[in-house]
């Protein structure tokens, strides 16, 4: 993990709760992974620095560094995942993350290097999709939403390969680590490559590009900032949780990246 301070805290003593006001330790560690995520946690800084706390980002290098020191305690918080994924890393290694938050919804979709409409899509063609199971049924639904296959009736997002009721196109799936997502899209064979504009940011793409985007939003899949069980109701936990939810993120988010994410709450 690399570490680094925001550098803000110190502030009025006017805040709800505030550490000046008697709430206790007033340093908070977030770990997060890339912009925005990480922009987020910044500018949420400067809003929990007026009640007296200084947030510190923990900046991670993939996506089980920001939830094991969470769940280790080596870190107050996080922001870097929606609660799917959340609850599938609990069920799998006995952890106690909880959702505080949901911050924003990313707009994700399909890219395609080799063509521009579905209609060209050939019989047989790769689509390159996330390999964890909470990421499988998102992908799998936007499929489904434009007609590229059907899955069950009651699937939702949860939908896996092997539900697959009809895939008139004989599509193929590869499934790829999300990180390494971005990777697929310039690899020969590959039609379709579904990610984040986070990763797919790497290639110089953006939603604009996407050749399928997201129609139906589910909060469930929304970026949002993560605590344990032990520590959510604690002042210091709720300060970020108030900062991440305040008109100055909000702001930020829109005026910033509207082409990519939709704030949620």
């Amino acid at each position: 993990m690399g570490l680094a301070a925001c550098g803000v805290g110190g502030g009025s003593d006017s805040g709800q709760g505030g550490a000046s006001d008697g709430g206790g330790d007033p340093l908070i560690k977030v770990a997060s992974h890339l912009p925005p995520m990480t922009d987020v946690v910044t500018t949420a800084a400067t809003v929990a620095a007026e009640e007296g706390y200084t947030v510190e980002l923990v900046q991670v290098s993939d996506n089980v560094q920001y939830n094991r020191p969470l769940a280790d305690g080596k870190v107050d918080a996080n922001f870097a995942q929606h609660e799917p994924y959340m609850t599938t890393f609990n069920e799998e290694n006995g952890t106690e993350l909880v959702k505080l938050a949901a911050i924003y919804d990313a707009k994700v979709g399909y890219y395609s290097k080799a063509y521009t409409s579905t209609e060209e899509i050939p019989e047989g063609a790769k689509v390159a999709i996330p390999n964890d199971v909470s990421n499988e049924g998102r992908a799998l639904a936007i499929l489904h939403e434009h007609g590229l296959l059907s899955l069950p009736e009651d699937a939702g997002f949860e939908g896996r390969v092997a539900d697959i009721v009809d895939n008139p196109l004989a599509l193929e799936f590869v499934q790829v680590d999300l990180l390494n997502l971005a990777s697929a899209y310039d690899e020969d064979g590959i039609a379709l490559v579904y990610n984040y504009p986070t990763y797919i940011s790497k290639v110089g793409l953006t939603p604009a590009d996407a050749l399928l985007l997201e129609e139906t939003v589910d909060q469930r899949f929304a970026i949002s900032l993560v605590a344990r069980e032990d520590n959510r109701d604690s002042a210091k936990i709720q300060a970020p949780q108030r900062a991440m939810t305040s008109d100055a993120v909000r702001t930020f988010l829109e005026d910033e990246h509207s082409a990519t994410l939709i704030p949620s709450f």
